[in-house]
């Protein structure tokens, strides 16, 4: 099944296994990481990259202004991002389904006061929401997951309530209905299923989103305290030292472009392969 599903498709080769490549790069960072990302060493301070002069083998992407190696603090960093990316997602996916499927199937007055809910929640820019409820609450991973998850539960809502509204209207949801089958087992076994295509190419493209959702509040400082190793936070840190030390800032751009871009293509591999209409156009 999964040979079947990425043959001939080579957004989901390349970007699939670039995320599966950081996931086991967070994985096992204890084993890769070549120093501890909390060390310091002044000494060792603001050192640049191998192939810059003045660099050096011992710390292949140079170090910090603490002397801490910027490849190990990467490496561990990558554990943040991912965390925080795919509970949030899991969380926003949680709440955006069971509101989705419970509007789009009840219908009616319930269905009124959930959408009109999503709607109201999408007139509220995501980041500026999420800036607002971590300055209440703090900052933290536990409390960036939940305020992510929050801020993106419409967007599934919406997507499942139409999908749900149009299944409900099929033929062997009405059989099984007229044959006196409960509404929790009409859900499970025949709406459901219908949706995980939807729902995993979705949540591909939404693990990105939230990504960079933590990545900018780390980057205001509202996100994970430092001196967690973040790469919203070492982007912060070479902020301040972009002429000086631009290689901390360049590393930590181009770890977070490459992931985003890489779930991105895989999001877009998903949907190609999952949507009949682009596979007979291929």
């Amino acid at each position: 099944m999964a040979r079947s599903l990425f043959k001939g498709q080579l957004k989901l080769w390349l970007g699939g296994g670039f995320v599966l490549a950081v996931v086991l790069m967070a994985i096992f960072a204890d084993w890769i990481a070549p120093y501890d990302p909390y060390r310091q060493n002044l000494l060792m301070r603001l050192k640049p990259p191998a192939w810059m002069e003045g660099g050096s083998t011992r710390h292949l992407l140079g170090t910090d202004n603490y002397g801490r190696d910027l490849l190990s603090r990467l490496i561990y960093g990558a554990r943040i991002s991912l965390l925080v990316g795919v509970s949030s997602m899991v969380l926003s996916c949680t709440i955006g389904l069971v509101a989705g499927i419970f509007a789009g199937y009840k219908g009616g007055r319930c269905e009124q006061v959930i959408m009109r809910l999503a709607d109201a929640h999408m007139a509220f820019p995501d980041i500026l929401l999420a800036i607002v409820m971590v300055a209440a609450m703090g900052g933290g991973a536990f409390n960036l997951i939940l305020v992510l998850g929050i801020s993106r539960w419409m967007i599934y809502a919406r997507v499942i309530f139409g999908l749900t509204r149009s299944i409900k209207q099929r033929p062997f949801v009405e059989a099984a209905a007229s044959y006196g089958a409960k509404d929790v087992y009409i859900t499970f076994r025949h709406i459901l299923p219908q949706l995980v295509p939807v729902l995993t190419v979705l949540a591909a493209l939404q693990v990105a989103q939230m990504i960079l959702q933590e990545t900018a509040l780390s980057f205001l400082g509202l996100g994970v305290p430092p001196p967690a190793a973040t790469w919203g936070n070492i982007l912060a840190e070479g902020r301040d030292r972009l002429f000086v030390a631009p290689w901390i800032a360049n590393a930590a751009g181009l770890a977070i472009i490459l992931l985003v871009l890489s779930v991105n293509l895989f999001g877009n591999g998903l949907r190609e392969r999952f949507d009949p209409r682009m596979r007979q156009a291929a």
